[in-house]
């Protein structure tokens, strides 16, 4: 079985890409394709190394039955863009930072939603409802990636 490896990428990686990983792990699950996928999160930033996922962020995936509490924060590093087949950037800042580091990497960086290009705002600044808008953008997106993927390999 061809395993596929998505990483997502948000500045700190305590918003919007622990909650694009425990999404997308969701979804892999619910179409019983766990063992096809390896899926993780980083930050292209280094502030937050270490720490859970924002609060907020675990709040409203628990709300939809995600558990994120496990993750840990990361940064980007150099061997993730040839360990990861793509890299999924949450808005177009995050995705030139990627591609200028990317350095001939096999990974295909990509946003989110593509069709029509949308990027993922970062929620950090604002209340509930950020993150519940955010929260639809991820499962959206992460809808459409799986079947483009799944449809690519299959």
């Amino acid at each position: 079985m061809l395993v596929q490896s998505v990483l997502f990428v948000c500045l700190g990686n305590i918003c919007r890409s622990p909650l694009a990983e425990g999404v997308f792990r969701s979804l892999v699950f619910e179409a019983g394709r766990s063992g096809e996928f390896e899926i993780d999160s980083a930050g292209t930033g280094a502030w937050h190394i270490g720490d859970p996922p924002d609060p907020r962020s675990i709040e409203i995936a628990a709300k939809y039955g995600v558990d994120i509490t496990g993750q840990k924060a990361r940064q980007v590093s150099d061997d993730d863009f040839d360990r990861f087949d793509t890299i999924v950037a949450m808005d177009r800042s995050n995705l030139t930072k990627l591609n200028s580091r990317s350095n001939g990497g096999t990974a295909h960086i990509r946003l989110p939603l593509d069709d029509p290009v949308q990027e993922v705002p970062d929620p950090y600044c604002g209340g509930p409802d950020s993150f519940e808008n955010v929260y639809q953008m991820i499962r959206a997106g992460g809808q459409r990636l799986l079947s483009t993927l799944t449809d690519q390999y299959s």
